[in-house]
């Protein structure tokens, strides 16, 4: 029994001594960093950057329209009993588009006429009282002035001769407010004919020959047709409210329709507008947008626009069966070019990260002195770049301009023909730190 004892003994001491030596080499091995992975490779992708120039695109989606479409309406109602034009046609200014049944507007000329004539005749007559009462009231003067009558026949003579003028002016009145309802009543009449008020395309028909239509002098009338210049028509975007103070008016832009995929038309901004469009007030999904206005510059409509604009755009080299065929309503994608800078240092967007400095900094202190409180710490994220250093990652705090699609500004931090880590973006986002050991995987 007590040799077994001591055999258990000795068998704990050795076991014990094997640990402690375990323990005393991970502890020297963790020293000497065997352990800890430090020199451990990250398999990186990089680019050289390089100078060139970038152009700050913003990008949104809106329809086309026409520049100038005018809504026709008529002054007067009545029955349509001339119709000249389908839509699709092409009219000029001037041009008869249709008339309305004009009976009830000569009928009331008619009557205007005649009442004009009946007042005429009342003037004459309230001007022959008047000089009647202005001779008898010279008379009764003369007669007042010689003793020979009273002075109530006198005054009765005088307050007669100016009522009579009183009526005469009214007559006079009278006959002016008849001839403005006669030239009213002729103007209606002439509005029972509705002419074309520039050149232009029908681009929609909404009557047909016999159907009424209401005019309204107060409020809108029945509307009828539309007319636009078909060969000026511009696309409206909504541009949201972080990229509307880039763009700025005569700003060129790449258009692009679903209609026609595999092409691209040049435009530029004409308007931005001053009010927002608020979708969704009070969610959490609001959206601000502003509407903007672009001019497409491209020749485009060519059939539908009159021979003189053909004739120009074929001096120009582009032909009506070239030009594409916008119509209102096309869904369009459009690429306004904001700002540009030439020769610029730049790098792919994706080298660009963001490392926690105040993390940094409170490792390096920990490090130093002892432990620290995370509570005092205080976010500062930086945008940084990592550059290859002979085989090492170093890690270069970067000011960063305008970008386009792929490649973004550096305007300091790093020079033209730096070599600069672009991915993985796992390991940029979160792997890589300064001074880690890396091999580049896209070299020839």
């Amino acid at each position: 029994m007590a040799k077994e004892k001591s055999a258990t003994k000795k068998l704990i001491k050795i076991l014990g001594i094997v640990f402690l030596a375990v323990v005393v080499l991970g502890i020297v091995a963790k020293m000497a960093g065997w352990l800890d992975g430090g020199s451990a490779e990250q398999s990186v992708e990089t680019e050289t950057a390089e100078l060139r120039t970038i152009t700050q695109i913003v990008s949104a989606t809106g329809r086309i329209q026409p520049e100038v479409e005018v809504v026709i309406r008529p002054d007067v109602s009545g029955e349509i009993i001339e119709l000249n034009v389908r839509e699709g046609d092409y009219v000029r200014e001037g041009e008869l588009l249709l008339r309305i049944r004009p009976d009830l507007y000569e009928a009331r000329i008619d009557e205007l006429n005649a009442m004009l004539l009946t007042q005429q005749s009342r003037m004459e007559q309230a001007r022959a009282q008047m000089l009647q009462a202005e001779v008898e009231y010279l008379k009764n003067k003369q007669l007042y002035d010689r003793e020979l009558i009273s002075e109530l026949e006198y005054l009765q003579s005088s307050n007669n001769f100016e009522a009579q003028k009183s009526n005469f002016r009214a007559a006079e009145f009278q006959i002016e407010s008849a001839r403005a309802q006669l030239r009213r009543a002729e103007e209606e009449l002439q509005q029972t004919v509705i002419r074309s008020p520039k050149n232009g395309t029908i681009t929609r028909l909404a009557v047909e020959r016999g159907e009424r239509v209401l005019g309204q002098a107060q409020t809108a009338g029945t509307e009828m047709m539309r007319i636009a210049r078909m060969e000026q028509m511009e696309v409206v975007v909504d541009v949201n409210e972080n990229d509307i103070v880039n763009v700025s008016l005569s700003d060129t832009s790449t258009i692009e329709i679903d209609a026609y995929p595999n092409r691209s038309f040049e435009g530029v901004v004409t308007e931005i507008a001053n009010s927002a469009e608020i979708a969704g007030t009070g969610s959490a999904d609001q959206v601000t947008n502003y509407k903007v206005k672009i001019r497409i510059t491209t020749p485009h409509n060519l059939d539908q626009a009159g021979t003189e604009f053909i004739a120009m755009n074929v001096s120009e080299g582009v032909s009506a069966d070239e030009s594409p065929s916008f119509k209102p309503g096309m869904s369009a994608n459009v690429d306004i070019r904001t700002n540009t800078a030439y020769d610029v240092v730049s790098i792919p967007i994706q080298a660009v990260t963001v490392r926690d400095f105040s993390r940094m900094a409170e490792a390096d202190t920990t490090n130093g002195s002892g432990s620290r409180s995370s509570r005092s710490r205080s976010e500062d994220f930086r945008r940084v770049v990592f550059v290859n250093d002979e085989g090492t990652a170093r890690q270069v705090e970067v000011t960063t301009g305008i970008s386009d699609n792929s490649h973004i500004q550096i305007m300091s931090g790093i020079e033209a023909g730096s070599e600069v880590v672009t991915g993985s973006f796992r390991v940029l986002s979160r792997e890589l730190e300064d001074g880690d050991k890396i091999t580049v995987s896209n070299r020839n």
